[in-house]
């Protein structure tokens, strides 16, 4: 029998798609008897709480990286945060080194927490930006990156090694191969299913605020304007998941990923972000999916691109967003 041991996952706080996409790790892990310890903070630790009540939490110190109001300052907003983000990082570091003790950790699994690893424990980090986008600061912002991740042990990409690909030029450039770096395939917790059709459209938000609120203040109204059975999963992680119908929309707070699978298994079609676990997830139910990119962030915007023209999925940006039945009815699903 394999021996146990004793494993922190570290997941970042920003939008749930990081907590998200590590929870069929998680569940492969406890398969093999090992013994977890889920480390994160906010909207994140309360998701992982409430999908495995049953291991143990440790809180971390939250980035709290927020966008700008409007998207052309997003670059210097989040400029303004990088004094924070560092002192975040060494806050983690301390706190990281009293966990290992702590717990006895035997090794460490971040989720694109920069400062969850140690060189005395064995550290594995994931990410899918291996290159990090941000307009003419694209070259800096990367290699800062590749700073950080060359830190740990392995580098752990959520997507496959060739072509096609789900992630593109963020993780599948010449200068990113090194014997550090491991494609592990499309990680999601969904599985596809042949259920009847309870909604139409199935709308589901994430990411940091304000962009979050004003999409979904926009799809509101886009709504109202139809004739079909909506849900919508606000991505807001509440003491309340909240369920309201009206107008012929089921709103949300927020669900469990069996939750979302059934809701996803029972819709038409999905309305997401860009966002690379939402998109993980939509390659694996195979569903027809409208893609709305978050304005301001050059990952989504690139991956929103790198979809449509690999993959012919429909995507709006978010200023330009028109729904009617003609729309929806065209929309393909995303299949890799």
């Amino acid at each position: 029998m394999r021996q146990s041991k004793n494993i922190l996952i570290a997941p970042l706080n920003w939008g749930l798609g990081h907590a998200t996409r590590c929870i069929p790790i998680i569940k492969d892990l406890q398969q093999q008897g090992h013994r977890i310890i889920i480390a994160s903070d906010g909207g994140a630790l309360k998701l992982l709480q409430d999908e495995f009540p049953e291991l143990e939490f440790e809180k971390l110190p939250a980035y709290r990286i927020t966008y700008a109001k409007h998207s052309w300052l997003n670059r210097w907003h989040l400029l303004k945060q990088v004094p924070h983000i560092i002192w975040t990082m060494k806050k983690e570091q301390r706190l990281t080194d009293k966990l290992i003790k702590k717990h006895q950790l035997d090794l460490i699994i971040s989720d694109n927490r920069f400062g969850v690893f140690s060189k005395e424990v064995k550290s594995i980090y994931i990410t899918h930006q291996l290159k990090v986008l941000s307009g003419w600061t694209t070259k800096l912002t990367t290699w800062i990156h590749a700073k950080i991740y060359n830190k740990y042990n392995e580098i752990w990409v959520p997507d496959v090694a060739g072509k096609p690909n789900l992630s593109g030029k963020l993780s599948h450039f010449s200068k990113s191969i090194n014997n550090k770096i491991k494609y592990i395939g499309i990680l999601s917790r969904m599985k596809s299913k042949n259920l009847p059709k309870k909604y139409d459209v199935l709308a589901i938000l994430s990411g940091p605020e304000p962009q979050r609120s004003q999409l979904e203040n926009i799809l509101l109204e886009k709504f109202k304007t139809l004739n079909f059975k909506i849900a919508l999963v606000r991505g807001v992680v509440d003491n309340k998941k909240y369920v309201e119908n009206q107008h012929d929309i089921t709103t949300f707070n927020y669900v469990t990923g069996k939750e979302l699978e059934l809701l996803i298994n029972q819709s038409e079609a999905v309305i997401c972000r860009s966002g690379y676990t939402s998109i993980m997830d939509m390659a694996v139910m195979r569903k027809k999916v409208l893609m709305i990119p978050t304005p301001g962030q050059d990952e989504q915007q690139y991956l929103a691109r790198h979809l449509a023209k690999n993959f012919q999925i429909t995507i709006l940006r978010q200023k330009d967003l028109k729904l009617d039945s003609y729309l929806l009815d065209s929309l393909i699903p995303l299949q890799v």
